[in-house]
Formats: structure tokens, C-alpha cells, sequence
């Protein structure tokens, strides 16, 4: 069962929706109306163990097997699994309609017919912000990917895993699945938690002569490229945030940003925020931004809270939504 589900989803390509590698997007179905959404939506941000069925020692295939059915497609949100609990974000793709909102929860084994572990609750995180903070390429409320799972995720070595994704869809457990690559050691040395965030220059609006265009994408321009990074670092929170709005490889960079903004009008006045974009010149075909190197960045977006002593004390990879970013800059404070 669970060969077969991994499969289908091979078969469709279905990339990383949110980490700036993938070759592109599902094609949008008709989008649901904001109500019918809004209460998908409701019952997707609160899932719960109890609300799936348990391992029993059963291997990922007979869980697999002991669903309702299947029919959607796990894109994975997040690229980077190293030994240790893990975020791992996803979304769920059905081919005919789109973006499925439910109950959410993973159950992961180092192959189909190995014993499995979970469930690990998934909620959905929303990435629909307020419209004060809403560019031009955001998420709405009538946006047919408008949230993005989550589960944190134990994996005791490296190695590839099998992942099933179970969600409740009318009432009905599905599966979909999709396979994660958890390595010894991120191969681009990613700046992790606990170590001290390098004292690099990000760009600025002084430094871009007042020209923000040239280091911001976004439709309006962010209104947070006020300081460099060397310039606060070590004197007072940072909520740094890479992500290119206009030429993410995905459509998950956008909300980032609306969403950093609205929580720059929060914690502004006690944490800094600081947007970087991507590619020097924002072309694709140009060289990383000389941050990216400095933090060990490769794809996008991503995001590194730092506290007052200049300590990385929690970081986001890929898709994350409101919920995930407010408690990352709350760990900061």
C-alpha cells in the first residue's frame, strides 16, 4: 500500500513546495470560497494525537494499509533533516482540487515494512496575514494554499526515511506519502541553534543609495532593510529573514515576508527585523547574496532569530507560517 501511494506521488513529480528548489507548482484548481476554506482551515490548525489511529507495533505499510483510502500527494515544505527532532513541513495536494485542509499527522520508519513511529500531529500553520501587511504576492483568505503543515519529527541517525502523511478529508483517514533524507551534517554547514550568527553586512537602504528597489522585490518594498546586521548584532534582538518575494521558486517566500512585516508592527519596538534578499542584482542567474554565504545558505527562505548576546536560538527553513514564526521571535526575546 504504502509502495504503491509513493508511487503515485513519484509519478506526478511533485517537488518542494517551499524550500526555492522546486521546477514549479500544481496547477490551481478553482478555489474554494473563503467560508468553506476558513472552516477547513479552523479544523486543520488543531490536530491531535487522539485524533489518529496508533502505530501497535504495526509496520508503515499495514498503518498505510488500515487507512480510508488514498488519493492526495505530500510536497514537502522543509529540505534540511539532520539526527535530533526535526520540523518538518509539507503540503497536501490533491491533483483535481488542490491544496486539502484536515487533520493532519505523520508517521515516519526507516523503510515501508519497518516498524512505524507516530503519529506526530501536523497542524496547519496559516500564512494569511492581515491586509495592511499583504503584497502583491500573499496569501488570502481565498487562497488556495493558505496554510502550511508541520510536525515535529524525531529521527535517531541518517539515513532516508519513509513518511506517511494521514488526513482527515470528509471524515475520512487518506494517506499520501513522501520519503525525507536526514543527514549527519548539513552539506551547506547552515549556521544552527546555539551557535553565534556572523557579523555580515546586510544590505540597507543607505547602502543601496536610497534606490530599495535593487534590494527588495517585494510589491511594496519591506520596510525592513532600516539597519545592517553587523551594525545590531550583539546589542539587541534580530529576526533575520532571507527570502526573495518576486523570484522564489516557489510561492511561499511572499507570505513570508507579509508576515514578518505584521510582526515587525508587534515586537518592532524590542527586536529588529531584517529582510535580505537572495540573488545579487535579484537575477537568478547571478551569484548568492554575500549573507546567504555567510549563513550557509543555499535555497530559501529562511529564517534565524538571534537574542541580545548574538546567539542563533531558533531557525526556520522552507514554508512556515504565522504561528511558527511569532514563537521563534518570542524565543529571541
Amino acid at each position: 500500500m504504502y509502495l504503491r501511494l509513493l508511487a503515485a506521488a513519484t509519478a506526478v513529480s511533485i517537488t518542494c513546495i517551499g524550500c526555492g528548489s522546486g521546477s514549479g507548482d500544481p496547477v490551481a484548481p478553482s478555489k474554494p470560497s473563503s467560508s468553506t476554506l476558513r472552516g477547513q482551515l479552523k479544523l486543520a490548525t488543531a490536530s491531535t494525537v487522539a485524533d489518529f489511529p496508533a502505530v501497535e507495533r504495526r509496520t508503515l505499510d499495514q498503518v498505510a494499509t488500515a487507512l480510508d483510502g488514498t488519493g492526495p500527494l505530500a510536497g514537502l515544505a522543509t529540505s534540511v533533516f539532520t539526527p535530533g527532532v526535526n520540523r518538518l513541513a509539507f503540503g497536501v495536494i490533491d491533483k483535481k482540487t488542490g491544496f486539502v485542509y484536515g487533520k493532519t499527522a505523520v508517521y515516519v520508519a526507516s523503510t515501508p515494512g519497518a516498524r512505524a513511529r507516530g503519529p506526530y500531529p501536523a497542524p496547519a500553520d496559516l500564512l494569511i496575514t492581515d491586509a495592511p501587511y499583504r503584497s502583491e504576492t500573499t496569501a488570502t483568505e481565498k487562497d488556495d494554499f493558505a496554510a502550511v503543515y508541520a510536525a515535529q519529527v524525531p529521527f535517531s541517525k541518517p539515513g532516508k526515511y519513509a513518511v506517511l502523511v494521514a488526513i482527515n478529508v470528509n471524515g475520512k483517514l487518506v494517506g499520501a506519502t513522501t520519503e525525507v533524507n536526514v543527514v549527519a551534517k548539513s552539506k551547506d554547514s547552515v549556521v544552527a541553534v546555539g551557535k553565534k550568527a556572523p557579523k555580515v553586512a546586510t544590505d540597507t537602504v543607505a547602502s543601496a543609495g536610497g534606490d530599495v528597489a535593487s534590494i527588495d522585490t517585494r510589491i511594496p518594498p519591506s520596510t525592513m532593510h532600516e539597519n545592517s546586521l553587523k551594525d545590531v548584532l550583539g546589542q539587541r534582538p534580530v529576526a533575520l529573514l532571507f527570502a526573495t518575494s518576486a523570484l522564489c521558486q516557489s510561492r511561499v517566500c511572499g507570505p513570508v515576508v507579509d508576515i514578518a512585516e505584521q510582526l515587525k508592527a508587534k515586537y518592532g519596538d524590542r527586536m529588529e527585523f531584517i529582510h535580505q534578499e537572495v540573488y545579487v542584482g535579484n537575477k537568478i542567474s547571478n551569484d548568492l547574496r554575500p549573507a546567504m554565504k555567510a549563513f550557509g545558505l543555499s535555497t530559501e527562505p529562511w529564517l534565524f532569530v538571534i537574542d541580545r548576546n548574538g546567539e542563533v536560538v531558533e531557525r526556520l527553513e522552507g514554508s512556515f507560517g504565522f504561528s511558527a514564526f511569532e514563537q521563534a521571535v518570542k524565543a529571541g526575546l
